[in-house]
């Protein structure tokens, strides 16, 4: 899956996203966005922000709300790689064990 890490002002976050400049800001003291170099702008990926903006205004969390889905989205991802590296780990161990192909070490 590919990323799309953009730099966005708050003006543009506002027209593209819905979101204030202060939703913004209280984002970006949380934790949940990056302030990009140039002042006036935040840094991210596109995915990220249209997910703050659903969580925000289409089911009206909190501020603290969100960070807390954001943290356990992250956790969830983080458990799902560690899964697809045990299953691939699994399936090389029954090819081997199977005498069907040789042992490559998945660690990434």
């Amino acid at each position: 899956m590919e990323t799309h890490i953009i730099t966005i002002t708050l003006h543009e976050c506002s027209t593209q996203y819905g979101l204030s400049e202060a939703d913004v800001r209280e984002f970006i003291d949380l934790g949940l966005l990056d302030e990009a170099d140039r002042p006036g702008a935040v840094h991210g990926e596109a995915d990220h922000l249209a997910r703050l903006a659903r969580l925000h205004h289409d089911l009206g969390l909190s501020k603290e709300a969100i960070d807390i889905i954001v943290a356990m989205r992250q956790r969830l991802v983080l458990v799902q790689e560690a899964l697809a590296r045990q299953t691939a780990r699994a399936a090389q161990l029954e090819r081997y064990l199977g005498g069907s192909g040789p042992v490559i070490d998945t660690d990434l």
